[in-house]
């Protein structure tokens, strides 16, 4: 590997833990001058697919137990899998609070506390979400003499890093431990924004392989109806599950609303801006009502706005502020045209778009017959409150349906089959 990065290995010694016996070997890092270790049991010299962890150190959940993050647990259950396979190495990186320091780590647990999540904390701090790097780790694995790893982790971003730095991953072991009360926010921040592979990762990957087996039409994108209701049919008030909701988003190129949305919830973001893939948001807005001060446009990500009215004033200012404007014809009922937004939605690279509402929305697709896929959670409550869909006329019928219990939700995806 070239990099005038280089670590030396200074001592090793032999290191019974609970878990078994380890030899704990430290290595110097050439540019920092920090220690970092490598936990190994067994021969690791040549061979392949060996069991590693990529373990940054963590000073409140390793070493004090803190219940608000789930490292400690994480060391520990990785050394035990390893102890169980009989070989295998944890790499221990001096990258505490992912690579912020300890200082900065607890200042971004006030903030946590404030109500900021641990990337919002982070960035509020001036610095990155994850500031760490494995070229150490790397460097410490070709000294070890590790031809493949089957790495540890939940984390995506340790894969691909290894991988960009010429580790070869043969496979990746999950690495699941308790979620409490304490860590739960931690953890959910995780799979939502940071996209580690957490449980219900069996639920997400089983709808998303559901969902790569619809096919896009020829000229306009995949429609996805996605919508929460009470048991008695009325709006809910999430959008669902989130750990499904935001993958689900992500899963599609764009995330489509009407502007009854925008102006009743003036939400941020219809979808979360996540690293990879970041659907585009679309709103609806046949008279261009959209709000110029709207908070959706305060994000890097700008909305696509599907208007008749793109030549106003209004028009004028939302495209200073970085929105950019479909014009597109009216249609049935003097609302936007949906099949030639569809059309260019799809010219513009979307073939795979989600609606999530209102209901106006929602039952101007069903009318017209242009969705394809319906993801409805339904919540076990009575609302008594407006209805998730306008009746229709002639509903489809829902085929290859999937029903999955989520928590206290149940979750149903389906295929519209319009042929009746």
């Amino acid at each position: 590997m070239v990099n005038k990065l280089r670590v030396q290995r200074m001592a090793s010694a032999r290191v019974p833990v609970e878990q078994g016996e380890f030899y704990l070997h430290l290595y110097r890092n050439n540019r920092d001058g920090l220690d970092h270790l490598a936990f190994v049991r067994g021969e690791l010299s040549g061979k392949h697919d060996v069991p590693t962890r990529l373990h940054s150190e963590c000073f409140t959940g390793d070493v004090l137990g803190s219940l608000r993050c789930d490292c400690g647990p994480q060391l520990h259950e990785a050394l035990s899998m390893i102890a169980r396979r009989g070989s295998g190495v944890v790499v221990y990186l001096r990258q505490e609070g992912r690579g912020i320091g300890l200082l900065e780590k607890l200042r971004a647990y006030n903030l946590q506390d404030e109500g900021f999540d641990t990337v919002d904390a982070n960035l509020r701090l001036g610095h990155p979400a994850d500031a760490r790097e494995y070229t150490t780790a790397a460097l410490i694995l070709e000294d070890l003499g590790v031809r493949s790893v089957e790495l540890i982790t939940n984390n995506p971003h340790k894969i691909d890093s290894l991988r960009d730095l010429g580790i070869e991953v043969s496979r990746r072991l999950p690495l699941e431990v308790k979620i409490g009360p304490e860590n739960h926010p931690y953890m959910q921040t995780k799979i939502l924004r940071m996209q580690h592979m957490l449980k219900p990762g069996e639920l997400r990957d089983e709808m998303e392989s559901w969902l790569d087996g619809r096919s896009v039409p020829d000229t306009r994108p995949l429609v996805t109806l996605a919508f929460a209701q009470s048991l008695d049919g009325s709006i809910a008030q999430e959008a669902g599950p989130p750990l499904l909701t935001d993958r689900l988003r992500r899963w599609h190129d764009g995330i489509l609303v009407g502007i009854g949305t925008v102006l009743s919830d003036d939400p941020q973001l219809t979808v979360r801006l996540l690293p990879g893939r970041s659907p585009r948001p679309i709103v609806v807005d046949s008279r261009l009502r959209f709000p110029v001060e709207a908070r959706m446009l305060d994000n890097d990500l700008k909305p696509w706005i599907a208007t008749a009215n793109g030549a106003s004033r209004r028009g004028q200012m939302l495209k200073q502020r970085g929105a950019s404007l479909l014009e597109v014809d009216i249609g049935p009922g003097g609302r936007v045209d949906l099949r030639q937004l569809l059309q260019r939605l799809r010219a513009q690279g979307v073939e795979r778009l989600m609606v999530e509402g209102g209901p106006t929305v929602l039952g101007a697709f069903l009318s017209q017959q242009l969705a394809d896929v319906a993801v409805v959670t339904i919540a076990p409550r009575l609302s008594g409150g407006l209805p998730a869909l306008v009746r229709q006329p002639q509903p489809p019928k829902l085929t290859n349906a999937v029903w999955k219990p989520v928590g206290e939700e149940m979750v149903v995806w389906a295929e519209l089959d319009w042929s009746s």
